[in-house]
């Protein structure tokens, strides 16, 4: 390749490289379910610019295009809602996404005092399982999205940073 992947906090001028790319990487998850309407596919450019604004959201650059984001944020119960994680397709499986979550898991809590990380992926979708076990998370419910996927609801505790990605 001959650049190196970098991580750094998304800026508002991220915006429209981040909404291309989650429209690119949740594609294989909408085929995966028979469902194109899953929220990263129908989420509007105004909504991702507002939570890179709002939110805790990361991005893995190589050079100047986004291959990588990420976003998290802090609700009512003190846990932080890691979210909409994505990868290029041509780069994933080097770990970018662990270290996305890395990111995340360390700003979540150091910035914003974030107790424990949850997140939710789709009970086929075993690739993000093998990560998000692989990274220290533990299924530990399941729910049905809004758009009607059935969904495994996975933790862990803040401070239990995996060794291995």
């Amino acid at each position: 390749m001959g650049m190196s992947v970098t991580i750094s906090v998304a800026t508002e001028q991220d915006s429209e490289q981040i909404f291309r790319l989650q429209y690119l990487c949740f594609q294989s998850e909408a085929a995966l379910y028979g469902n194109y309407r899953i929220d990263p596919l129908v989420q509007s450019l105004d909504s991702v610019r507002q939570e890179v604004v709002a939110d805790c959201v990361f991005v893995a650059r190589l050079g100047d295009e986004v291959v990588g984001a990420v976003r998290g944020k802090v609700t009512e119960d003190g846990a932080a809602a890691i979210g909409k994680l994505c990868v290029h397709p041509r780069l994933q499986g080097h770990g970018i996404g662990a270290r996305l979550l890395r990111a995340a898991e360390a700003a979540l809590e150091g910035e914003r005092g974030a107790t424990k990380f949850r997140l939710f992926t789709g009970h086929r979708s075993e690739s993000n399982l093998r990560l998000y076990r692989r990274v220290g998370y533990q299924a530990v419910g399941r729910s049905k999205g809004a758009d009607g996927v059935e969904m495994i609801v996975l933790e862990k505790q803040a401070g239990a940073y995996a060794t291995t990605a």
